[in-house]
């Protein structure tokens, strides 16, 4: 299963800085959470129902469709078109282009800062970024890069992003603040794919073009190359798993997929997939990847548990897919089942500390997840009382999901960090 099984009622009932949940528990025949795979020629996005792995509907966009990035709460999927010169902003309640909003030449990569308030479109004919602010859907800012920039990752905490330039094999790294490239730093050539690990600490970056085919890994500390990984021919897309453990890498030439050990290094499997696999994403569980095959027409479904290839879905024509295109959240509900269970989360809003307090469950075999707004899992601890204080003063300002699992099920909320 892919993502959280629960969502939050709107009825919280206050007592002073303590939030009483009534948990919304959703049954399995309501989950649906969704991938989007862009299809170049065919100017559309294929929408798969990750629980069932088939498509149940499909999307006109604009000409070349080929980024993509899902807001946190999936109510909206952002697109690059990049013939047109656009991105396509889509209403996942409706699966309608809701806006259409004008960038730079040729936009590639995209992706939303963690707060989901910036969106950062590369324009690879430009040399530059086009930042839009999503509650307008305007331009913000433009920012120059390197030469023919493709791929983009933001930070965990929303302050750095970092942008592949495909002809100059570098990484400018922008600050978010300022929007200025606050470093340039050299990786291999051909730079495709990035992306930063959930803590922060490392970027990981697929060179294209390296003979072996390689993926750099940047300490972000200071800005460095601190390894150099042999993966497959032709790496192209890259996505890590939501503990950091595993780096997977779409190799384009050579059909496969790479799974990096995070801790050594090292490629510790290979699996087989389609036709020049190109985009990659993984699910916010963890439980699976997909993997867009470019000219199969197909997507790849690997079970990560046993890095097999558990199923294959028929897309659209020429899929593509770069960026993070499974939404994090549940939608589409179709049925709820109440279920009476309190978990209090006090105070919320939070500065640097917050209580958990959990009735009715058994803490024996209780875990804690913390999830910034685009699906990273932030903080993870064991519960071993019933009423926990949780340091939070790591944590940035914006909104997160709260798991609380346990063998039987799991049960969710939002908590705020405001400083």
């Amino acid at each position: 299963m892919c993502g959280v099984s629960t969502i939050i009622t709107d009825k919280i009932k206050m007592r002073k800085y303590t939030f009483f949940i009534i948990l919304v528990i959703i049954s399995m025949s309501a989950y649906t959470q969704t991938a989007y795979i862009t299809n170049e020629t065919a100017n559309t996005v294929s929408v798969i129902n990750v629980l069932t792995n088939s498509v149940s509907t499909t999307i006109p966009v604009g000409t070349n469709p080929s980024g993509v990035s899902v807001s946190a709460d999936g109510n909206k999927v952002f697109v690059t078109n990049t013939d047109a010169n656009t991105v396509s902003v889509i209403n996942t309640a409706t699966n309608t282009v809701s806006a259409t909003i004008n960038v730079g030449l040729e936009p590639r990569g995209i992706a939303l800062s963690p707060d989901g308030s910036k969106l950062f479109v590369v324009n690879n004919a430009a040399n530059t970024v086009s930042v839009i602010n999503t509650l307008t859907n305007t331009v913000s800012a433009t920012i120059t890069v390197g030469s023919q920039p493709y791929g983009v990752s933001v930070s965990p905490d929303g302050s750095k992003a970092y942008i592949t330039n495909y002809n100059a094999a570098s990484v400018s790294v922008i600050n978010t603040s300022t929007n200025t490239v606050s470093a340039t730093i050299t990786v291999g050539s051909g730079p495709l794919g990035i992306s930063v690990s959930p803590d922060g600490l490392k970027v990981y970056v697929s060179n294209k073009n390296s003979s072996t085919g390689t993926v750099s890994v940047i300490n972000t500390a200071t800005n460095t190359v601190s390894a150099t990984i042999i993966s497959g021919m032709a790496p192209w897309g890259l996505c890590i798993s939501p503990d950091g453990s595993k780096v997977y890498v779409a190799n384009y030439n050579a059909n496969t997929v790479s799974v990096i050990n995070t801790a050594t290094n090292t490629v510790s499997n290979t699996i087989t997939v389609g036709l020049n696999p190109s985009g990659i994403s993984v699910c916010p569980d963890g439980s699976k990847v997909y993997v867009v095959n470019h000219n199969a027409n197909s997507v790849s479904v690997i079970n990560a548990a046993t890095n097999t290839v558990s199923n294959t879905i028929t897309v659209g024509s020429i899929p593509y897919s770069f960026g993070n295109f499974i939404s994090t959240y549940t939608t589409g509900i179709a049925s709820l089942n109440i279920k009476q269970s309190s978990v209090l989360i006090y105070p919320n809003p939070a500065s640097d500390v917050t209580n958990l307090n959990i009735e009715n469950l058994n803490i024996s075999d209780l875990t804690m997840n913390i999830y910034n707004i685009i699906g990273t899992l932030v903080k993870s601890e064991i519960l071993r009382q019933s009423n926990q204080q949780i340091d939070v003063s790591d944590l940035s300002n914006g909104v997160y999901l709260v798991t609380i699992k346990s063998k039987e099920l799991t049960e969710s909320q939002r908590l705020i960090i405001q400083r």
